[in-house]
Parts: structure tokens; C-alpha cells; sequence
């Protein structure tokens, strides 16, 4: 997916994000306990536990066509973002001591600020139709 010289920043989510389809993002849905599994497992990632949550109640609710508020590169931002976590051999490969997650945590990071309203924008909806499943 990334060669090692690429540096994790805003551009470098940007422009992997610009490289994502509906086929990733089916992926992505059906890898949610793999990813659960991983953030979970991981000391860097735990405290995005409860935001994936919210992040896959979106995709789901984004398929199912009930939710349709939200722009495509919110939904590859998230679809990018998992398939990064689940990436073992990922800029730094998860399997280094200590640092392995850094760069996961950094791509949820950057990804989180591009759709930080989008989120906010759905826990509001989810909350209008009375469903309080799955937020914060």
C-alpha cells in the first residue's frame, strides 16, 4: 500500500483517500471486527474505540441508503482509514515495538479532522430519528 519513504501528513491522507471506491469500502465494512480487534488490542488506538463505532454505524447507514447527508470523501476518508489500520506492513509495520501504531493513529487523526462535521453532522441525525445506538 505505502513505500517507506512516504511522510504521514494531510496531503499524503488527502490523496490515498482520493484513491478509494466502493469496492474498499466493502471492505472496509466487512472487515469491522478485524479493525475492532486491532484498535482495541493496541494501546495507541483504544481511545478511537468508541469513534469507529460511530464511524461504521455511518458506513452502514450510508449503504442501507437511510443516511445519505454525507459526502463521498467522508465515506472514503473512514473506508481509508480502516483499511490503513488493517495493514500490518503500513509505513511503520505493526509488528515494531512501541511505534508500530503511531502512523495508524496518525491517519485516523488526520482523517478525523477532514470530517469532523460529517460525524457530528450524523450522531444530530441519529438522534433526531431516536437512535442512540452506537454514539459517543
Amino acid at each position: 500500500m505505502f513505500g517507506k519513504k512516504k511522510k504521514i501528513n494531510e496531503d499524503l491522507v488527502k490523496t490515498e483517500v482520493a484513491k478509494i471506491d466502493e469496492d474498499d469500502v466493502t471492505i472496509a465494512m466487512d472487515s469491522q471486527e478485524e479493525v475492532d480487534a486491532k484498535i482495541n488490542n493496541s494501546g495507541l488506538l483504544q481511545k478511537y474505540s468508541e469513534l469507529a463505532k460511530v464511524m461504521y454505524g455511518m458506513l452502514k447507514d450510508y449503504r442501507r441508503g437511510v443516511y445519505n447527508k454525507v459526502p463521498w470523501f467522508t465515506i472514503a476518508t473512514i473506508a481509508f482509514s480502516f483499511l490503513y489500520i488493517l495493514n500490518p506492513l503500513d509505513i511503520i509495520p505493526d509488528f515494531v515495538p512501541g511505534l508500530g501504531y503511531i502512523d495508524d493513529m496518525a491517519i485516523i487523526t488526520f482523517g478525523l479532522r477532514f470530517i469532523q462535521s460529517d460525524i457530528h453532522n450524523y450522531l444530530d441525525w441519529k438522534l433526531e430519528h431516536g437512535d442512540t445506538s452506537g454514539t459517543l
